[in-house]
């Protein structure tokens, strides 16, 4: 069974930066990707970054430039640079991956329990 442990996150003034990390554990045979979603509060949850086994990342339009994921290097490990935050993006940001567990398992998705971001002044 596989665990995603998430830590960052808390309060940060409008321009403020925050960096997300996220560890997955378990018996992972094949990495498949990762990613991160948030969601407002009253809104629908939106994807926001993932990053793929060969390293291609891929942002939503409104973080491109702002935000970094990166993987750590020998680890089912992401972390996730949040630059320039805007209040709109107060949010619970959820750690999502995507992971064959076992040899020859097949691919399923995991979940964070989220992480709160709150951009005020």
């Amino acid at each position: 069974q596989v665990q995603l442990v998430e830590s960052g996150g808390g309060l940060v003034q409008p321009g403020g930066s925050l960096r997300l990390s996220c560890a997955a554990s378990g018996n992972i045979f094949r990495f498949y990707t990762m990613a991160w979603y948030r969601q407002a509060p009253g809104q629908e949850r939106e994807w926001v970054a993932h990053i793929t086994g060969d390293g291609t990342t891929v942002y939503r339009a409104s973080v491109e430039g702002r935000f970094t994921l990166s993987r750590v290097n020998a680890k089912n490990t992401v972390n996730f640079e949040l630059n320039s935050l805007k209040f709109e993006e107060t949010a619970v940001y959820y750690c999502n991956g995507r992971f064959s567990v076992g040899e020859g398992g097949p691919p399923s998705d995991y979940w964070g329990q989220g992480i709160q971001v709150i951009v005020s002044s």
